[in-house]
């Protein structure tokens, strides 16, 4: 697989607005982009730290992958998402070595991006995003 670098990765929180405080005032980085993806039932906000991304996620319904992780596992490191030329390519070649799939096929995620997911099964606890 041709992964370029960490694209981001994804921190489930109950509210975006309880931590930017943390994120911008202690920690010094600035939320250059909050948006809700309404199919995933989530809203994003996005900070930088050189070329790789923090996303901070907030589930927008009880019923959404976030709210159920946090109710689950409580807030915290959520997912990693590594930059690929081809998410298509690279789901494919990550399915023919015998990983299962979330994702059969790219989706749109935030900001524009073309994403899918690795099951954690088989990636030894670890959910794994491919994006480009």
């Amino acid at each position: 697989m041709d992964i370029s670098h960490i694209e981001h990765i994804g921190i489930a929180v109950k509210s975006i607005a309880d931590n930017l405080p943390y994120y911008e005032n202690v920690l010094g980085m600035k939320c250059y982009n909050i948006e809700e993806v309404a199919d995933q039932k989530v809203k994003t906000a996005f900070f930088k730290v050189g070329q790789t991304k923090i996303e901070l996620l907030e589930p927008t319904s009880d019923e959404s992958t976030i709210a159920k992780f946090i109710e689950k596992r409580g807030e915290g490191v959520h997912h990693i998402a590594f930059a690929v030329p081809d998410v298509a390519a690279a789901l494919a070649e990550a399915e023919s070595k015998g990983v299962q799939l979330i994702d059969k096929a790219p989706r749109k995620g935030a900001e524009g991006l073309n994403i899918a997911f690795l099951h954690p099964k088989s990636t030894h606890g670890v959910l794994t995003e491919l994006c480009m």
